[in-house]
């Protein structure tokens, strides 16, 4: 594959009721035109900051799932016009497990689906065609179908530091000032640079 472009995405702009937060990073291969691909009918989600999105994620919404206490999983509702259905009754065509929430410096590996319902939290790494069905904790890494926790990224103590300062809430300059500090991976070479 022949990486093609990385795209910054720096402002705030909504998508219906997607919402698409300042500083994702979404890489694009040339055998995929697009990243992140998302299959919804009114899908409700957010992402958070910071978040590194690989070529081929796909985000599956409520509207992916069929009714599974329906005697058919077959979704008639869908076609209304078909079977003369009130179209206001779409929505009966799938169970509502509830939108996506993608925290805020989440890595999503290359061809990872997650599940409607799933809450990514801050500092999470989804592996490569990992399928997160369930919620994945802070600074977490996951992989495999499904996706199970393979270790935390860093101790307990610097977890809850991490999630207690937020760098990425942080303004600008600030962040400028201490990326040395984030990338160094060291809390203390952090909290030496937060003047």
């Amino acid at each position: 594959m022949t990486l093609v472009s990385v795209m910054l995405v720096k402002t705030d702009k909504r998508n219906g009721n997607v919402a698409v937060c300042s500083y994702m990073q979404i890489a694009t291969f040339f055998v995929q035109p697009y990243a992140g691909e998302i299959c919804c009918y009114g899908a409700q989600g957010t992402r958070g900051k910071f978040c590194s999105i690989a070529c081929g994620a796909k985000f599956l919404f409520t509207s992916a799932n069929h009714a599974m206490s329906s005697l058919s999983t077959y979704p008639f509702p869908i076609f209304f016009e078909e079977w003369e259905l009130d179209v206001k009754k779409i929505t009966t065509a799938w169970d509502n497990k509830g939108g996506i929430v993608i925290g805020n410096d989440v890595w999503i590996g290359f061809e990872a689906v997650i599940l409607s319902g799933v809450t990514i939290g801050d500092g999470a790494i989804i592996g490569t065609r990992a399928v997160a069905t369930k919620d994945v904790q802070p600074y977490t890494i996951v992989g495999g179908v499904p996706a199970k926790p393979i270790r935390k990224r860093f101790s307990d103590d610097v977890i809850s530091q991490l999630l207690k300062i937020q760098w990425w809430n942080w303004p600008e300059n600030r962040i400028k000032k201490n990326i040395g500090a984030i990338q160094s991976g060291r809390m203390e070479d952090l909290d030496s640079t937060r003047k």
